[in-house]
């Protein structure tokens, strides 16, 4: 029940400023997933609770944009989780990582791609986005430093100019 309260409360701080977009994050799924096939990679499954994670990573992005030489990868420290300012060394990636674990208790690490726009976010741009860039697309398709990993659970969270993508290696129980 108390779990229940925190994530009501952190809904209505985030609902003067952010509206998640359901349909369009079910959208950047099915084209993540059409582009993963492409590469004859496996579909990634739908995870609730990294979904979960990345509609509040995409609602605090849009209440508290990072300021700074925080990138989009951090979290504000006006809700109730930890804040941390994610930095383009990776110096404090596990504050990244960790999220989902701090959040609802997902138990693996989480690894996001983001993306912001000056409009409404649209689908097909955000994933493009990542598509041309080479890290974001590393991660997508498994190239690189994350080409061993298997990538068994993905959420999508979408707010307004916002999109976020989570991906774990372990599947939701």
């Amino acid at each position: 029940m108390k779990y229940c309260f925190f994530l009501i409360g952190i809904l209505f701080s985030f609902s003067a400023f952010a509206q998640i977009d359901k349909a369009k994050a079910e959208a950047i799924a099915k084209l993540i997933n059409a582009y993963r096939a492409e590469k004859k990679l496996p579909n990634i499954p739908f995870s609730s609770k990294l979904t979960e994670v990345a509609e509040l990573h995409a609602m605090d992005l849009m209440a508290h944009p990072p300021k700074g030489d925080c990138n989009m990868h951090s979290w504000s420290d006006q809700e109730k989780w930890e804040g941390c300012c994610y930095t383009d060394d990776h110096k404090k990636a596990s504050c990244m990582w960790d999220k989902p674990k701090e959040i609802n208790e997902y138990s693996g690490q989480g690894f996001e791609i983001a993306h912001w726009s000056s409009d409404y976010i649209e689908p097909l741009e955000a994933v493009e986005g990542w598509k041309n860039s080479p890290g974001h697309n590393m991660v997508m398709v498994n190239l690189g430093i994350w080409k061993e990993q298997k990538w068994k659970a993905m959420g999508v969270g979408v707010s307004n100019n916002y999109a976020v993508v989570w991906f774990g290696k372990v599947a939701d129980r």
